[in-house]
């Protein structure tokens, strides 16, 4: 009889902390509360008034995205369009020398003609080497599908079977690419003479 007791009022005196400590946690809330003088419509309208603000700030940050959309493919528009502007002033010098050496050509001999004519393919080459433009010419180098097209195969007694034995075009590449691949003959072992009568002789 006497132990049931003891054990209800143990089970009270543990309870009694948690009931109080919510009990002091709303009166303190409420104590905050009416400290701050705030209302339940002025809780309201404060938070409209943060939610008003992040509305805001979205618009303004999706406005942003917008013009960096804008202006990016403005740049990207202007750099296709003007991606050649360099390499066409470059090239604009190639283009007066030849008109010089077409005035010129009507008094002028056939060796300055010539000597003319070299310089400007010679300004001309440095002008794509400059732009990562280089020359594919394989004469005499192996066969390489990648950047010659063979046109044929011709047999050879000197060049080696598989090589590239003239070079009808020459080819082009940009930094490496192929622009253009050099149309070539290839070269192939001389086919052997029927064997009877010659061996018999």
């Amino acid at each position: 009889m006497t132990g049931k007791p003891e054990r209800d009022a143990n089970a009270q005196t543990t309870e009694m902390p948690e009931n109080g400590s919510a009990a002091e946690a709303a009166a303190e809330a409420g104590v905050a509360g009416n400290a701050q003088g705030e209302t339940p419509q002025d809780l309201v309208a404060a938070a409209e008034a943060r939610a008003a603000e992040n509305w805001d700030k979205y618009l303004r940050a999706v406005a942003e995205l917008d013009n960096y959309r804008k202006r990016a493919a403005r740049d990207l528009e202007n750099a296709h369009k003007f991606a050649v502007e360099r390499f066409a002033r470059e090239i604009l010098a190639v283009s007066d020398s030849l008109e010089l050496g077409i005035a010129a050509g009507a008094e002028a001999d056939s060796g300055v003609m010539l000597d003319g004519m070299l310089a400007t393919l010679k300004l001309l080459q440095q002008t794509l080497e400059q732009f990562g433009i280089a020359v594919v010419d394989p004469l005499g180098e192996p066969f390489d599908p990648e950047f010659h097209e063979a046109m044929t195969m011709q047999p050879s007694a000197d060049a080696e079977p598989g090589s590239v034995l003239t070079v009808f075009q020459k080819g082009y590449t940009l930094n490496g690419r192929l622009l253009r691949p050099a149309r070539v003959v290839v070269a192939r072992a001389p086919a052997e003479q029927g064997g009877g009568g010659t061996d018999g002789a």
